[in-house]
């Protein structure tokens, strides 16, 4: 394949998702990969076309097992962990907790802050259950 195939699929690929379609960064890397095996034959590398196809799956893997997860976090501003769907789910109270009193907990890998929003106190050992978040605030009660 000529370097401007290349080049032209690796376009269509970033404009593809960076225009019409989120697809959550796969498309974007590998348009950067047919670019970089563009550039490449255009420098004369890669010669035969099966190795062309053969460096755009190697370099298609690496760009997107290296480095998708990070940059599409960065982009879209995500917390690593947190869905933002927490309501309903439970955790394991450390401390006590007395009714409309605030904690810190841990919960899945990082410390929040809770607030006892039930009339019965959380004794340390049991389950809470999380009503409502409100920012970074979590809102428990004990479980029944």
């Amino acid at each position: 394949m000529p370097w401007w195939g290349w080049i032209t699929i690796g376009a269509i690929l970033l404009g593809s998702e960076l225009l019409l379609i989120d697809a959550q960064f796969y498309l974007v890397f590998l348009g950067v990969a047919a670019l970089a095996v563009g550039l490449g034959v255009l420098a004369g590398v890669g010669e035969p076309v099966w190795m062309q196809w053969l460096a755009f799956g190697i370099l298609s893997l690496i760009f997107m097992v290296g480095f998708r997860a990070r940059l599409y976090q960065k982009m879209r501003g995500e917390v690593p962990g947190y869905s933002g769907d927490v309501d309903g789910r439970t955790l394991t109270m450390a401390d006590a907790l007395a009714p409309n009193a605030e904690a810190r907990v841990d919960f899945r890998g990082t410390s929040w802050r809770v607030r006892n929003a039930g009339t019965e106190p959380i004794n340390p050992g049991d389950l809470a259950v999380i009503e409502r978040t409100e920012g970074l605030l979590l809102h428990v009660r004990r479980a029944d």
